[in-house]
């Protein structure tokens, strides 16, 4: 039902300093496969084959990597070393890889804003790469939401329990359980403290979106740091109709920050790493 997932790529990757001085942060490898690959083969196992990225200045490595490399295709045919560019070959086979250019980072409300030319009235997921997501004994989180989708037909967001004490690194939300995971969301505060937090379920880089939160975007005022804030637009949302959080199977890690990176780069090196 879905065809389109939209990648905020845009962002500066500040606490992986000095490495990403030069190179997007999207493009840090988890072994051998870099964050934004693993993104996208999820998008392209939910159905959605046209990936549109949201990208900024220093950042062409990004569509160079979803692009055929004439000269180490020529450099490495016949080789056994062509068995490496498998995984890459069969995205770029299956996905259509749209771009355009976040001139100034005010937030990720901002950046959702900025692909709606690449969306267009339909709606789409959202992969936020820093969150790699991970279900070895069955579907991948996007797909599991446009299963509810196909149920629901209105915006989802992803979820997961966090310590109360890490809650303001999050966006949080409380609802009205319907089933065990799934609940209608009645309220959604971006980055709270503790003592004020709503609950611990904290919303995650997976989004299914409907069309109309482009024109709510339009109009949300700046909100936590003087950024267009997603949440507060997805609080509109939920008090004009319906958003539900669904609280997904599989493990996810927080690769935008130093220890989370390292310990999704061992989990799969231990898991899924098969040398040719």
């Amino acid at each position: 039902m879905i065809q389109k997932c939209l990648f905020p790529v845009a962002g500066y990757g500040t606490r992986f300093l000095p490495a990403t001085k030069s190179m997007p942060k999207e493009m840090l490898p988890i072994v051998n496969k870099p964050l934004v690959q693993y993104g996208v083969e999820e998008a392209i196992e939910a159905g959605m084959t046209t990936c549109a990225m949201v990208t900024g200045r220093g950042k062409r490595a990004i569509a160079d990597h979803f692009d055929i490399s004439f000269e180490l295709e020529q450099q490495i045919s016949g080789t056994g070393k062509e068995v490496y560019l498998e995984s890459i070959r069969n995205v770029l086979d299956k996905g259509v890889f749209t771009m355009v250019r976040q001139r100034e980072m005010k937030g990720l409300g901002h950046a959702i804003l900025t692909g709606e030319a690449l969306i267009g009235n339909e709606a789409f997921g959202v992969i936020l790469s820093d969150d790699l997501c991970l279900n070895d004994d069955g579907p991948g989180v996007l797909s599991q939401m446009e299963e509810l989708y196909r149920q629901f037909r209105c915006s989802i967001v992803a979820i997961q329990e966090v310590p109360k004490e890490d809650v303001h690194k999050y966006g949080v939300i409380a609802g009205e359980s319907l089933r065990d995971g799934i609940y209608r969301v009645e309220k959604m505060v971006e980055k709270p403290q503790p003592d004020v937090a709503p609950s611990n379920l904290a919303i995650i880089g997976r989004y299914i979106l409907t069309p109309d939160i482009f024109d709510i975007l339009r109009d949300t005022p700046p909100g936590a740091n003087g950024e267009i804030q997603l949440t507060d637009a997805l609080q509109t949302q939920a008090e004009r109709g319906c958003v539900m959080a669904y609280r997904f199977k599989g493990r996810r890690f927080d690769c935008g920050s130093v220890p989370g990176f390292v310990e999704a780069t061992n989990y799969v090196y231990e898991n899924h790493y098969s040398p040719k």
